[in-house]
């Protein structure tokens, strides 16, 4: 049996963070039953709401459940801060929204646990995947935005966006040591481009993905402008 934690990244999340955090609790509990095996992290990075006080309510009252304090904004920097305290065998992350299904989590698990992969990532672009609710935009902009992956960093995973990565912790320092530094969104792309180069075996996970649009507080244009820039960067450090 490996252990694993799930870090949830939140910035002012008032509004949601007690249900859903309930919601991803229950599941768990229902599908790993062993209480040691499995913790959820909420990983606060500077909310200026009440969001730190229900995630230190829901510490309080969960066993399963840590609020770890991030001191500045950034999922990079909460997934970093996070995972680099935990001691479980499995690390991963997936959005507040619960945007991916979480029937998803048990796939995950094994394909780790006991199917030999190093990595998992879903993707909602591969022909298996349903997605629901999602904008014209935002399937342009993640179409557009892996297509530049794929010709400007030579990758071939087929999503570098979607919220729901997994991986072995013991890859996690080599992964950061090989140029997985980003504070912000990009870095759960970093992980892929390194894993993928560093010849780790992957496993692409098609998922039931149902958008939130309403919840979404993504700026595109000024999110572009970061992940080109990030490429940019990526690409100068894999030829260092």
């Amino acid at each position: 049996m490996m252990t694993f934690e799930v870090t949830i990244p939140v910035l002012n999340e008032e509004a949601t963070l007690d249900q859903q955090v309930r919601i991803v609790h229950d599941f768990l509990e229902n599908h790993f039953p062993d209480a040691a095996q499995w913790r959820i992290i909420i990983a606060d990075n500077g909310s200026t709401d009440n969001t730190r006080h229900i995630a230190a309510a829901l510490e309080d009252e969960l066993d399963a459940v840590k609020l770890v304090r991030v001191p500045e904004k950034g999922v990079g920097l909460a997934l970093k801060t996070s995972w680099t305290q935990s001691k479980a065998d499995i690390v991963g992350y997936m959005d507040l929204d619960l945007a991916t299904d979480l029937q998803h989590f048990i796939q995950a698990y094994h394909a780790l646990a006991t199917e030999g992969y190093d990595l998992v990532y879903g993707t909602r672009l591969h022909r298996k995947s349903k997605v629901y609710n999602r904008t014209l935009v935002r399937e342009i902009t993640s179409r557009v935005f892996n297509r530049m992956l794929k010709m400007y960093l030579g990758t071939r995973f087929s999503d570098g966006m979607c919220g729901f990565k997994w991986l072995k912790r013991d890859q996690l320092a080599p992964l950061m040591e090989g140029g997985a530094v980003n504070n912000g969104w990009f870095f759960s792309t970093e992980l892929l481009a390194i894993a993928e180069w560093k010849g780790l075996k992957m496993c692409e996970l098609p998922v039931k993905w149902t958008d939130d649009t309403t919840a979404s507080k993504v700026n595109i244009p000024r999110l572009a402008k970061q992940y080109i820039r990030a490429m940019v960067q990526l690409k100068k450090r894999k030829k260092a």
